[in-house]
């Protein structure tokens, strides 16, 4: 076992997944002479050569296309955004091609691509820098979605996702990086579509992914000082989503708070809620709350963002209203 950051386990990943399969090539936006925007492919170039780890212009769309067709013909392409921000001028290729190929020829193409970058909020780095787009790529058949919150899901996640013979939305976050965590020397792989319970409760359940997680962490531990008992319970995977994870949890608390940092219209807590309403509405003991972003592009003033974004004051009210305490 050793410590090791976030960034660090991203690039031991690949790393690992590109000895063991020559298939394997990391392309992006300042991936190898800069070790990448955030670090996170540090060493890569000198190990594995420009012909593996490969610098782009900035031109998302250009070399999210080049990577859906080096997979159909053998490849194992990791593409690497600086942010999933600038994934939107690529959504063409990633939604028409790499979500569809697979369906339209039959299953003849398989894509085993990986998008990866960091995503969500991340400071005062204005409108069009801070804005998540899971519930986007979720809701498109073809595409798995992946949001680690921590360095040991990341690392046993991402070698998932680089195996996997379909197309993986990996999502990172910039406030996250620095983060640090013993990590096995041994390989290991943790599945896609399972989540977990990062803290076992039972008056509440508190579902959550991503960097939220540490907050949904801390107010939990915070609560039970006040022997308020909240289940945590870390998506892992927004798709596929670990619906029966998510149902036992509230069978069992009887109640429940969603968290995410996504708008509030169409996001993943609207999708939980319909579910839970639908297959386990006679155990709810409280109505379901959501707690996103208000309903604005991010603002750029710090006194605002605090408001704007999830906060524990928030979300601790909310825990209570729905203990009515």
């Amino acid at each position: 076992m050793k410590e090791k950051t976030f960034r660090e386990v991203i690039a031991e990943a690949m790393s690992e997944e590109m000895r063991r399969d020559k298939s394997v090539y990391l392309m992006g936006e300042e991936v190898a002479q800069y070790n990448g925007a955030y670090k996170a492919s540090k060493g890569l170039l000198k190990e594995f050569g420009s012909k593996r780890v490969i610098d782009t212009p900035i031109s998302e769309l250009g070399f999210s296309g080049i990577g859906i067709g080096s997979a159909m013909n053998g490849c194992r392409p990791i593409i690497e955004f600086m942010t999933f921000n600038f994934s939107l001028v690529a959504m063409d290729q990633i939604i028409n091609n790499a979500a569809k190929i697979h369906y339209m020829s039959g299953g003849q193409w398989n894509i085993p691509i990986v998008f990866r970058g960091p995503t969500g909020f991340a400071g005062q780095l204005g409108a069009t820098h801070s804005q998540s787009f899971e519930s986007w790529y979720a809701s498109c058949p073809g595409l798995k979605v992946v949001i680690p919150c921590n360095p040991y899901d990341a690392k046993g996640l991402l070698k998932s996702a680089i195996r996997d013979n379909n197309p993986v939305i990996f999502m990172e976050s910039e406030q996250m990086y620095s983060d640090k965590m013993m990590i096995p020397d041994k390989e290991y792989l943790i599945p896609i579509g399972i989540s977990d319970i990062k803290k076992i409760g039972t008056d509440i359940s508190l579902v959550s992914f991503g960097k939220l997680m540490k907050l949904s962490m801390n107010i939990a531990n915070k609560l039970e000082k006040e022997n308020i008992s909240v289940e945590v319970l870390d998506l892992r995977t927004i798709r596929p989503l670990d619906y029966n994870s998510i149902l036992l949890s509230v069978k069992k608390t009887n109640r429940l708070v969603i968290l995410e940092e996504s708008w509030p219209f169409s996001s993943i807590g609207s999708e939980i809620t319909y579910f839970i309403q639908k297959n386990a509405f006679d155990y709810l003991d409280a109505p379901i709350y959501k707690i996103t972003t208000l309903d604005t592009p991010s603002p750029y003033s710090s006194h605002l963002i605090s408001d704007w974004f999830p906060n524990e004051k928030k979300i601790i009210n909310y825990i209570k209203k729905s203990l009515y305490i």
